[in-house]
């Protein structure tokens, strides 16, 4: 394996360890306040104050998730009462799920508490730093979302003389 390859792979080892401690974090927080409800239905919080009113569909594609997913999550939510289920005008049998007032402060509640992990995560950190990575995984997350349609990319290839 090139040089090229190592490092692609311990990159996408390291993204993949970061996004597994966030997710601990996640499930450690969420289940220690909200019993019973799973900490995966917590991000259609957050897809909601940033999309608004949607229908479960659109936010099953939005999170590349079976739709099946996304109506078990809205059950979840509105019976904790976070979210609010109402008929499309357009079509009666089709649902628009918005936030509620509950999920609105559920959701800024639960911000505050992510900030303030990550700010204890990053302590040691100059917003230089952080805004630099941020712009990075920014970059290299629209590379990620483009290749996803495309042909698999290769290294370039090695020097003659690195062969030998």
């Amino acid at each position: 394996m090139g040089d090229c390859d190592e490092k692609a792979v311990e990159l996408m080892r390291e993204l993949r360890t970061a996004g597994q401690l966030q997710h601990a974090w996640i499930n450690q927080s969420w289940q220690r306040e909200h019993d019973g409800l799973h900490p995966a239905a917590a991000m259609l919080l957050s897809d909601l104050n940033v999309h608004g009113e949607s229908r479960p569909s659109d936010m099953a594609k939005r999170k590349m998730v079976d739709v099946s997913v996304i109506s078990r999550q809205i059950a979840q939510l509105t019976a904790a009462g976070l979210v609010s289920r109402r008929p499309a005008p357009e079509d009666g049998r089709a649902s628009l799920i918005s936030l509620s007032d509950a999920g609105r402060a559920e959701l800024e509640r639960w911000r505050e508490l992510h900030v303030a992990f990550m700010q204890r995560a990053l302590a040691d950190w100059t917003d230089d730093e952080i805004e630099s990575l941020t712009a990075r995984l920014t970059l290299m997350n629209e590379g990620l979302r483009e290749a996803l349609g495309q042909a698999p990319v290769t290294c370039p290839p090695e020097p003659a003389e690195k062969r030998k």
